[in-house]
């Protein structure tokens, strides 16, 4: 252990707590004295001991409530109970409340100190064992849940995450959209300290700024027409646990104020009142945009940004990782098949695949192979089966036609969307599956960039 052990040493004859106090120091350990029982109880909270030596015998509390206070605050705190009227029925109920060891009065000083290394090392060998037995947890999770890939890219971003998530450090995932950015939050949320606790998750791109702002911070009664009661935000439903903001990027100045104050005094205030709340979350936090580039063309706060990424990931997009192409698809087909293997595909269906650029990543690549697997009616799954624009993909010109040289994201972006678009016959709600967003994401680009379908 780290330290002399904390000893809190409870007796309401003066004589006695002063002999042990100077013995027990002696001892090295750090004594902490309480003249009665009422006074130990108040201080435990503070003292946090790993051991509590008490009399049972005390006016205004006993050594029993001392006992059942000190198990209520921690359980592994060793107990031992003293007394100069020894019977065998109150040593008995000592032991079932949870005592480590009942002593009798008087005892030897050799005696007492000899249970006293007993009680510690039984605490250390508990500790080491939940220790131990939460790392092989942490292993066995980490080997369950790991997302799927083994391209070199992809994996040290997974062994960065592994390492950082057992913290309480804000993280930044960064990639396009489909690349599974929140498949990651998740996992890093499992690997964490706060894996009892809620993952709660919100797309910021797909609410408008005042329905955003409820949901992140909450609202009172009357706060605004429909606010008809008081509801806790999931800045607060997420306490102990850890909140995933997907399109950080998409917030607009006013919500990125209140989102810097939040994660800076941890505690939010509701939209309405003027209570601020404390809150004990962890911040993981997604974008698809460059949101340095963003900085400087003034969308996005820098304080912010610093604030949201001390630790950064980036996610390669599924064509840098050809590789894990067929990894994805045997894990994706598997839970289509039907009987005791995945489903079938064919080996000229399995080279489109590899072959295809995937703009939409590992979403648009579980589309595909959702949609085939229908399709295919558990045959062996061919090229037909497939998506026309992964079987039969419209030319490249459609993607670079009229870019200037050297075109900004928004540029390109726009370009892509316009693609996407064309290949999914104007169908929005397909063309927003492929984009990996919302349709309502969707819309407002199709608006900010003036594009008609």
């Amino acid at each position: 252990m780290n330290g002399p052990l904390k000893l809190l040493l409870v007796d309401d004859e003066t004589g006695i707590l002063e002999t042990l106090q100077i013995l027990l120091k002696r001892e090295g350990y750090a004594v902490v004295a309480a003249c009665s029982g009422r006074e130990a109880i108040e201080v435990l909270p503070d003292v946090r001991p790993d051991i509590v030596l008490s009399d049972i015998r005390m006016p205004g509390a006993t050594g029993l409530e001392v006992l059942a206070a000190a198990r209520e605050l921690d359980p592994e705190i060793s107990v031992i109970l003293m007394t100069a009227q020894a019977s065998l029925q109150s040593a008995v109920r000592a032991v079932n409340e949870g005592a480590y060891y009942y002593l009798q009065k008087p005892f030897q000083n050799d005696e007492l100190l000899a249970i006293l290394r007993r009680a510690a090392e039984a605490r250390e060998l508990k500790a080491e064992n939940k220790a131990l037995r939460k790392e092989i947890h942490r292993r066995d999770r980490t080997r369950a849940d790991r997302p799927i890939g083994r391209a070199r890219s992809f994996s040290s971003v997974l062994d960065l995450a592994e390492t950082v998530a057992p913290t309480d450090s804000t993280i930044l995932i960064s990639g396009e959209s489909g690349t599974g950015k929140e498949v990651v939050a998740r996992w890093v949320h499992r690997l964490s300290e706060r894996a009892d606790g809620p993952f709660l998750s919100v797309n910021c791109g797909a609410l408008p700024e005042s329905l955003l702002e409820s949901e992140l911070f909450g609202h009172v009664k009357g706060a605004f027409t429909g606010a008809v009661k008081d509801k806790a935000g999931l800045l607060v439903a997420a306490n102990g646990g850890t909140l995933f903001l997907d399109e950080i990027g998409e917030t607009t100045p006013s919500t990125q104020v209140k989102l810097l104050r939040a994660l800076q005094e941890r505690e939010v205030i509701p939209v309405g009142s003027t209570k601020a709340v404390p809150v004990d979350v962890r911040i993981l936090a997604a974008t698809n945009r460059e949101l340095e580039e963003e900085i400087r063309r003034g969308h996005f706060r820098s304080d912010l940004y610093y604030r949201l990424n001390v630790i950064a990931l980036h996610l390669p997009p599924l064509r840098e990782r050809r590789d894990d192409i067929s990894l994805l698809v045997e894990h994706f087909l598997e839970g289509y098949g039907e009987g005791d293997g995945p489903h079938p595909i064919g080996e000229e269906a399995m080279a489109v695949l590899r072959e295809y650029d995937w703009p939409g990543n590992v979403r648009e690549l579980e589309n595909a192979l959702e949609r085939a697997a229908v399709v295919a009616r558990g045959e062996e799954i061919e090229v037909g089966h497939l998506p026309s624009r992964i079987s039969e993909p419209p030319a490249p010109q459609l993607v670079s036609d009229g870019l200037p040289p050297n075109p900004s994201m928004e540029v390109i972006e726009r370009a892509y969307i316009q693609w996407v678009l064309a290949a999914e016959g104007g169908n929005k709600t397909r063309a927003a599956e492929v984009l990996g967003i919302d349709p309502s994401t969707l819309y407002r680009k199709l608006n900010r960039y003036g594009i008609e379908v």
